[in-house]
């Protein structure tokens, strides 16, 4: 699996035929631990309207849902990790995660409140040699499609943080990014899901429009 195969696979966004028949497939990351991984079941499909409706990429309208230890993995250009609690990876998966990510896939993690500490545990397992990275405002994922020149919207309150978006660089690519008190999956959801503003809505299904036009344009 290479890089080459993800580029082929963005190449079918410009076809004239429908997400359904031939787009790209996105998928929801399954792990252990116990977890809510299965958190905001609608939205990854809302954010895949969004992108389809606004002509920004032509993604098929059910995403799948994967195991991190699965070979399945390499079949989605973009993969996305949500919930509130804890994550195990075994050994088997952390490696399984890593030669996806060094082969051209690409992990979106959102900290749906509480993840935090877990996924940082547990993405050194996978890149024991990385950190994450704060990302400027200057970088492009904020600049896409829609401009968010002081980086990610603030979905939700919680405790009152700045939202922040870390990224894992190898070899010089983005190859994970971790959008940290911001409650970007909630903000998918349809609003009345938690209450969201119309606004607040808007904005993050237009960041995640800017994610899945980053990973298909780098």
């Amino acid at each position: 699996m290479s890089r080459f195969i993800f580029i082929l696979l963005f190449l079918t966004l410009s076809l004239n035929v429908s997400a359904q028949e031939s787009g790209v497939r996105i998928a929801l990351l399954k792990y252990n631990g116990g977890g809510d991984w299965y958190a905001n079941p609608g939205s990854l499909p809302n954010l895949i309207e969004f992108c389809n409706s606004n002509k920004i990429a032509n993604i098929q309208a059910e995403p799948a849902t994967v195991e991190v230890g699965s070979q399945e993995l390499f079949s989605y250009p973009f993969v996305h990790l949500t919930g509130h609690g804890n994550i195990i990876f075994n050994n088997q998966e952390a490696q399984n995660l890593r030669r996806y990510l060094e082969a051209g896939g690409f992990l979106h993690v959102d900290d749906n409140y509480g993840l935090n500490a877990y996924f940082r545990r547990e993405i050194k397992k996978v890149f024991p040699k990385e950190e994450l990275v704060e990302l400027p405002y200057s970088h492009p994922i904020y600049h896409q499609v829609y401009e968010f020149k002081t980086g990610l919207p603030k979905v939700h309150e919680h405790d009152g943080k700045a939202p922040q978006g870390f990224g894992i660089f190898h070899k010089g690519r983005l190859v994970c990014f971790y959008s940290y008190e911001c409650d970007l999956g909630d903000g998918w959801e349809d609003p009345s899901v938690h209450n969201d503003t119309e606004e607040n809505h808007t904005k993050a299904l237009r960041m995640g429009a800017n994610i899945l036009s980053f990973i298909f344009s780098h």
